[in-house]
């Protein structure tokens, strides 16, 4: 299961919270393991599952009608279901197959005209008409906050979104091991990039096969930077008709998303023999996430991995390194909490999956990235990398 349903309990009691709703994409997904398709590919699209904090078992998905076929097809483990809206599916006079039998019995619920109204209805029948209720208002539609406060006068709306990131922080084991077949294809998947990496070829062509790679392993993609030279600079270079030559720096900032769990590692490889400052530059990137995955365990302050970082990337050969973070959480999300920066007031817990990263960009030159994931276990910290993120030499 995604949900780590101790974490919420405890989080939505701290927080005085009587039942949760998620509206987003991530956090309808990460709260019910289901994915309803028009949420991920446009804006717009309304999908809900509401929480009673006192009785999961009373959870309810509210989708819509077009979409109620891939929740017959998929691994949710909420029982309830109210469908909106219409979406005409003819049928056989007699269904044999089972999935044929579960749309069937789906599309046979009672309909509410609206997302909305589906909402209200079952927020009556969980009689959370007077509750505190967190309400994640990253999905919801312009207007649509201000009808259930006007439906719902003795209820209290809080807003969520920031509650379902405390909530996500903390991974459960099928998040993480999610996590790391992500990061781990990523890392075939920059294998299968640099081996096209010969003089005269493009940042698309390795693009492709960076992609195809991930594809092949059932990871989507979703980030892509891949920069020759001068362009690495670029913080979110996307790949051109830049053809690679002898001396350049490939800097690699990427990652898919499989089984909804994303990736974000970043690489460095050069044609040919690096200069003295590239090797020197890199080195200290590459030591200053080293010490601070060193630091990482349960207790420490965010901002103190931060302060390591950059610490240790300046004593290792960058004398004026700065930098706004050195990390963040990932998971459903490609930005969780917690967020590695100076002004952080995260405490690191066992449980989250970090991204840990020491960029440099100077425009004119290259630009350099060592980043790594990893789980915080109680002692330390558990990497998914089977590569060590040294600068790698292509002859």
């Amino acid at each position: 299961m995604l949900l780590n349903h101790g974490r919420l309990e405890d989080i939505a009691v701290e927080e005085g919270i009587d039942a949760l709703i998620a509206t987003s994409p991530e956090n309808v997904t990460y709260s019910s393991n289901y994915w309803a398709l028009s949420q991920w590919i446009r804006r717009g699209p309304q999908t809900y599952v509401v929480l009673p904090v006192a009785d999961m078992k009373q959870s309810r998905i509210i989708a819509a009608t077009s979409l109620i076929d891939l929740l017959a097809d998929q691994d949710v483990w909420i029982d309830t279901v109210q469908r909106f809206g219409f979406f005409q599916a003819d049928r056989a006079p007699d269904l044999t197959d089972d999935l044929d039998k579960r749309q069937a019995a789906l599309y046979d619920l009672q309909a509410d005209p609206s997302a909305l109204e589906a909402l209200k209805r079952a927020i009556g029948e969980l009689k959370l008409e007077a509750s505190v209720i967190g309400l994640d208002e990253l999905g919801l539609l312009p207007g649509a906050w201000e009808e259930l406060q006007a439906a719902f006068p003795r209820a209290t709306f809080k807003k969520s979104s920031e509650t379902f990131r405390r909530i996500r922080a903390i991974k459960t084991e099928a998040e993480i091991d999610r996590l790391r077949s992500a990061a781990q294809i990523t890392e075939r998947s920059i294998a299968a990039a640099l081996s096209k990496a010969k003089e005269g070829a493009t940042e698309r062509e390795l693009a492709r096969a960076f992609h195809t790679q991930g594809i092949l392993e059932d990871a989507m993609p979703v980030l892509g930077c891949i920069g020759f030279g001068g362009r690495g600079a670029m913080p979110n270079v996307q790949p051109s008709d830049r053809r690679l030559e002898n001396g350049d720096v490939i800097r690699f900032d990427v990652g898919g998303r499989y089984q909804h769990y994303r990736a974000d590692i970043a690489r460095n490889a050069v044609l040919g023999t690096p200069c003295e400052r590239t090797q020197k530059y890199h080195s200290a990137l590459h030591t200053g996430v080293a010490e601070a995955l060193a630091l990482i365990k349960p207790g420490v302050a965010a901002k103190d991995i931060f302060l390591t970082a950059v610490a240790a990337t300046r004593d290792a050969g960058i004398a004026d390194y700065q930098r706004s973070h050195v990390g963040h959480g990932i998971g459903i999300d490609g930005y969780d909490l917690p967020i590695l920066s100076a002004d952080s007031t995260d405490i690191i817990e066992e449980g989250m999956v970090l991204c840990v990263e020491t960029p440099y960009y100077e425009l004119g030159w290259c630009g350099l990235q060592v980043e790594d994931t990893v789980v915080v276990r109680a002692n330390g910290v558990e990497t998914f990398m089977n590569t060590d993120g040294r600068l790698q030499v292509l002859q």
